[in-house]
């Protein structure tokens, strides 16, 4: 004889519901064809109503999308660091110089930022001196045409 699962029990399921705080396309079909399947055949709904829900169904599906396709580029944004340190472009920026096979400093280096790319999501900052850092490895930020005549800097 087959027994019947007491989890599928009626008296075992929540005997309250929880409402979303918000009314998506599914739910708004889901309302439409109720109200579709029990409306009175003898008084069956007016077309222009129909019409007027359809294009509301159709007016919330776009906004949606828009929505969604705007979500999608602010977070691209966000999360490329061309995008995040294109403001260095122009930019003096110091670093130490380290000999790589010795891992010894050789001391700061400064250099004006002419281009940002990207390298496994890191930030790479292109320098007129022709050396390629990443933008971690920078100690200082300077704008040049705030600087004082060249003979007068300090260097290190």
């Amino acid at each position: 004889m087959t027994t019947i699962d007491p989890s599928l029990y009626l008296s075992n399921q929540p005997k309250t519901r929880t409402p979303s705080a918000s009314l998506g396309k599914d739910e708004f079909l889901k309302i439409l064809m109720t109200q579709l399947q029990n409306q009175d055949p003898t008084n069956p709904m007016d077309d222009r109503e129909f019409v007027s829900q359809m294009a509301t169904f159709s007016s919330l599906e776009q906004m949606m999308n828009m929505s969604n396709s705007i979500e999608m580029l602010v977070q691209s944004q966000l999360v490329s660091p061309v995008i995040q340190y294109s403001h260095m472009i122009g930019q003096e920026v110091s670093y130490m110089d380290v000999d790589q096979e010795t891992g010894k400093e050789l001391g700061k280096v400064t250099s004006k930022v002419v281009a940002v790319s990207q390298h496994e999501g890191w930030a790479i900052l292109e320098l007129e001196n022709g050396e390629k850092i990443y933008a971690d490895a920078i100690i200082q930020v300077s704008d040049p045409g705030t600087k004082e005549e060249a003979g007068d800097r300090i260097t290190e």
